[in-house]
């Protein structure tokens, strides 16, 4: 991942606005290149893999474009998250508009990243509204209130919302989101994170001292490895920004006997967040594109209300379960009935197949585990009964065998093995929530593979055909039914999850499906042992 950002200096006379559209035309070809835009100062950064992709960009871009480009010097690209759970309310009342959010924010395990789902009654917020709110808090990189830094291992929870009737348009749920995010991280008590290299240094022995101190100098951690009587090794964690330039130094004071590898190992708590919040220089109230104020409506006309006063003017009181709906505003008429519409929406579903990989076929299996359901009706947790009736949840069954310990040892012994166990899970995971599961793996390999969908117990397992990754299906197949149906896919590919959120699915890294999964299988056990004891 990324972890410094390079500006691009243009050779002098060139139009930056020309220069930037030519750029943006190899990330297209590259979307690996992270290339960003400033409007107000008119300049171009670009967020490399590394050194050597700055040389290969460079170039491309004298080969393609005839300009002469250099870099600037590289500043380190910090996150910021929360500590504590807050809730965010964002109002957006201009005259005729109207919309309210209610966000819970929660801090997350490092490496979680963003998460959303939703809470809120569908007697309280029509569900088209929760998919618009969910949209929008997919759809931008919000920052934080510290340095301006983007946030990361945050989970939203919409648990309320209002629209009016007649005054309520998508535009204004968009406005209400973003307000309520920023409302309730300027709330929060933020932290600032900074990158963090893992490292290796072999060095003579004699020099092992200098290394240990140099490191401890650094604010890194570290752990010595056993000698071989002439080279000696440490290995640890050390700060990105700490470690810029160490690289020559190693090797001058090494006289090229030693070795130093480093790579990414996520973002942890920065050293020295004071001294940076202070040389950013970043003032959250002065940001008025990312405001934390509202706009309510008084006597037929707006006015903002600071962040820090919001929630003496919402509408909603979310420290009350059983809220009435206010006079003049209401949940817009909700859809059909999805009972109603089930036998079309797998008819819809049994068509998408049909039209990749021709006819289903049914898997003839051995007797598998007992698949649980959970009976309707008796599912009255909150935590986990699916907000919407109808939910299709698309799983990349590599990706996830590869990404959850368990699985991933199996499959260094037997990947048909693991990827069986995988499909056990997922028949007891969809027998209690009662989604459409689709589980994806890929066979693109395979050398003349039509591919195949085959029903399996309760679920849908898809194996891709030639030339087609399960990243390819699962983005096709999310274009399609995200359209007009709710779609989560279940996934830690990154450049997937940006693509399926601009189809208008939502996202869950394996890591929280993993938990969601451990929490169902708890609440199965549950239910087993309650029907135990009763009969």
């Amino acid at each position: 991942a990324p972890v410094c950002n390079y500006q691009i200096l243009l050779p002098e006379g060139t139009d930056e606005a020309i220069a930037w559209r030519q750029l943006k035309q190899l990330e297209e070809e590259d979307p690996n290149l992270h290339l960003s835009w400033q409007v107000q100062t008119r300049e171009i950064f670009i967020q490399p893999m590394g050194e050597v992709q700055l040389e290969v960009i460079k170039r491309m871009v004298a080969e393609r474009y005839g300009m002469d480009i250099a870099f600037g010097s590289a500043t380190i690209l910090y996150q910021e998250t929360i500590e504590d759970t807050v809730i965010g309310m964002g109002h957006f009342e201009p005259l005729r508009h109207y919309a309210e959010v209610h966000l819970k924010m929660e801090p997350l395990p490092r490496g979680s990243g963003l998460q959303f789902v939703t809470e809120c009654s569908e007697d309280e917020l029509d569900l088209n509204w929760q998919r618009l709110i969910l949209t929008h808090l997919g759809e931008k990189e919000f920052t934080g209130v510290l340095t301006g830094s983007p946030i990361t291992d945050i989970k939203f929870t919409l648990i309320a919302g209002r629209a009016h009737l007649k005054h309520t348009e998508g535009g204004d749920f968009r406005q209400a989101t973003y307000r309520a995010v920023r409302q309730g991280l300027r709330q929060a008590k933020s932290r600032l994170l900074e990158p963090m290299y893992q490292f290796r240094m072999e060095v003579p022995m004699e020099q092992i001292g200098r290394v240990m101190s140099d490191v401890g100098k650094m604010h890194g951690t570290f752990r010595q490895q056993p000698d071989d009587g002439e080279m000696s090794a440490i290995e640890g964690t050390c700060p990105v920004a700490s470690m810029a330039g160490y690289g020559t130094e190693f090797a001058a004071f090494t006289k090229g006997r030693g070795r130093m590898t480093l790579s990414f190992c996520g973002y942890e708590p920065c050293h020295n967040e004071d001294e940076i919040v202070k040389k950013c220089k970043y003032d959250p109230d002065a940001d008025v594109e990312n405001t934390a104020d509202s706009v309510f409506c008084s006597h037929g006309s707006g006015f903002v209300v600071p962040w820090n006063e919001v929630a003496k003017h919402v509408h909603i009181d979310t420290s009350i379960k059983n809220r009435q709906p206010a006079k003049n505003t209401a949940a817009a008429p909700k859809e059909p009935s999805k009972k109603n519409s089930k036998m079309s929406e797998e008819k819809e579903l049994q068509a998408i197949f049909e039209r990749t990989f021709g006819p289903v076929k049914t898997r003839v299996e051995t007797p598998a585990k007992k698949v649980i359901k959970a009976e309707p009706g008796k599912t009255k947790t909150k935590e986990y009964k699916p907000v919407y009736e109808e939910e299709y949840l698309l799983v990349d069954g590599y990706n996830i065998i590869f990404a959850w310990d368990e699985l991933k040892a199996l499959a260094a012994e037997n990947l048909e093995g693991a990827r069986a166990k995988l499909m056990e899970i997922m028949c007891n995971y969809q027998g209690f929530c009662g989604c459409h599961l689709i589980l994806v793996f890929d066979a693109y390999k395979v050398k003349g593979n039509p591919g195949s969908v085959e029903q399996f117990h309760n679920i849908s397992v898809v194996y891709t055909k030639e030339a087609e990754t399960a990243d390819m299906y699962i983005e096709k197949t999310t274009k399609e039914i995200a359209k007009k149906k709710r779609v989560r896919v279940a996934t830690s590919d990154g450049m997937e999850q940006i693509i399926i959120l601009g189809h208008g699915a939502t996202r869950i890294s394996a890591r929280a499906f993993q938990e969601e999964v451990q929490r169902v299988n708890g609440r199965i056990a549950e239910e087993v042992e309650r029907r135990t004891t009763q009969s």
